[in-house]
């Protein structure tokens, strides 16, 4: 009889521990997948279904206690063997609901590291436009500060020419300037002894005329005034250069006489 008080106390302890273990099982993961949710549910049919056994377990062992009879101690055995099948399905159920958590805690870590590499990537697509535009700016203005040193040697290079071909021009222009200064001076020049020989001309046929036809002066001014050899001496020669011009040539007297025109010979013309 002692045997079977703790038998009794020991069934006891186990269906008081039962629900708590079947209320642990029964919570289902947040966010569960339909193959978790499926095996949770057969795991508490399987956890029900074994506190129900477990309590026609206590009561066949009730019954067996009290008669003692084969009857009663079939009813016990059956029941306890009807108990194994119980627990084995419930171990099977646990089995299940573990692969399935195992299978949706790999699927929910594959879709965390999914989502944190597309969290990375488009992290490092921000970060790589930023740095881009970083770049893009740095490169710019390294590019403008090295096109407008090379545009200013450039422009110096282009300036220093200029200042040549104008140094140049304005050479050429002195040169060109001068040279027609200097023509127009010996123009000048050429003009001014030209006209200085037309007037001393003038003055000479003024000075010739003048003695050819003298004025009538009276016998007081033709006594006060008098010639010097010198001044008689140059007239005389101004008058006889003059006549000299002035005189015609006269045509050879002497010589052979000038040749007549040959007559014509031979038959003469036909008339019209």
């Amino acid at each position: 009889m002692a045997r079977v008080a703790k038998k009794a106390a020991k069934a006891k302890r186990v269906a008081k521990a039962k629900p708590a273990a079947r209320a642990k099982a029964t919570t289902s993961p947040v966010n569960a997948s339909p193959v978790v949710t499926k095996a949770q549910k057969a795991v508490d049919a399987a956890a029900k279904a074994l506190d129900a056994q477990l309590d026609r377990v206590g009561k066949a062992r009730a019954r067996a206690q009290k008669s003692n009879s084969a009857a009663a101690k079939q009813s016990l055995t059956s029941a306890n063997a009807k108990l194994r099948e119980q627990r084995v399905k419930l171990a099977e159920a646990k089995l299940g609901l573990a692969k399935a958590s195992a299978m949706d805690a790999v699927r929910h870590a594959e879709e965390s590291a999914k989502k944190a590499v597309s969290d990375m990537a488009e992290k490092l697509s921000a970060k790589a436009d930023k740095e881009l535009d970083k770049a893009v700016k740095a490169f710019t203005s390294r590019w403008k500060k090295a096109r407008a040193k090379a545009d200013a040697k450039k422009v110096k290079a282009a300036e220093k020419k200029a200042t040549a071909k104008v140094k140049s021009a304005a050479k050429k222009a002195a040169a060109k300037a001068k040279a027609l200064e200097k023509k127009a001076t010996a123009k000048v020049k050429a003009e001014a002894r030209k006209a200085k020989k037309v007037a001393s001309k003038k003055k000479a046929v003024r000075k010739a005329a003048a003695k050819k036809t003298p004025a009538k002066k009276s016998p007081a001014k033709k006594t006060a005034v008098k010639k010097t050899p010198a001044r008689k001496k140059a007239a005389a020669k101004k008058a006889a250069t003059k006549a000299v011009k002035t005189t015609p040539k006269k045509s050879a007297a002497r010589g052979r006489p000038a040749k007549k025109a040959p007559g014509r010979r031979g038959r003469p013309p036909k008339s019209a």
